[in-house]
């Protein structure tokens, strides 16, 4: 195997960014169901595959409170109604008041992208703590963060079929990075700190007993100097 350049793992380096990424991902999965289920409108979500839907997490047109379901061509100009009552072999049978109780009437529900969007920023206040025991090194926590929310845009655009084009989502994502930046930045330029502050200490005490040692007065360790 050949050797490793000094600072550079990149077997390292990838398991952090998925290991950063699926935990994320694990943090919305908790969050976002159970939220759904309390404060969303239960019958335009049911016909969005529910609470527990990929969707609500990789789909960005969910938390901008679009519709990700595409109307029939010539029907009304938003496509909903094709939707409406009951269909079979392309044509529509019907949808009177028996079908009241369930039929979704084809709007969107505004609620759910605050939804989403809450906790999203909730995920990259978790984010500060994965990165802050993970990634350890306040260098690199722009990158890191940054690569969380390139790689996200990728899943999305793929699963959408379409760029994000929502400035609440923009705004969401960017707001959530800048969380996870600031706030892991500032923990480990503190836990840094405090190590090298140990470090001179320990240092100041080697140097301490050289010097006594040198001088033929070695001293016991824990003892104070001026013990006789």
């Amino acid at each position: 195997m050949p050797p490793r350049i000094q600072g550079w793992d990149p077997l390292l380096i990838i398991s952090q960014i998925v290991c950063i990424q699926s935990l994320h991902y694990l943090t919305l999965s908790f969050l976002i169901p159970p939220l759904l289920a309390i404060f969303a409108e239960p019958h335009a979500l049911a016909h969005q595959g529910g609470a527990g839907s990929v969707g609500m997490i990789m789909d960005w047109r969910e938390m901008a409170g679009r519709a990700t379901i595409t109307g029939v061509e010539g029907d009304d100009s938003r496509g909903w109604s094709a939707f409406r009552g009951v269909w079979s072999g392309g044509k529509r049978l019907g949808g009177g008041s028996v079908l009241q109780g369930w039929e979704w009437e084809g709007g969107t529900d505004p609620s759910r992208g605050w939804i989403i969007g809450l906790c999203w920023l909730l995920a990259s206040g978790a984010d500060v703590l994965y990165i802050y025991h993970i990634v350890r090194k306040p260098t690199h926590v722009l990158d890191f963060a940054l690569t969380l929310l390139l790689n996200h845009l990728i899943l999305t655009t793929y699963y959408s079929s379409s760029l994000p084009s929502s400035l609440f989502f923009w705004l969401v994502v960017f707001g959530g990075s800048a969380i996870t930046i600031v706030f892991a930045e500032q923990l480990c330029v503190r836990r840094e700190m405090k190590e090298g502050l140990g470090a001179d200490y320990t240092q100041l005490q080697d140097v301490q007993r050289n010097q006594d040692a040198e001088e033929g007065r070695v001293i016991p360790q824990g003892s104070s100097r001026g013990t006789p």
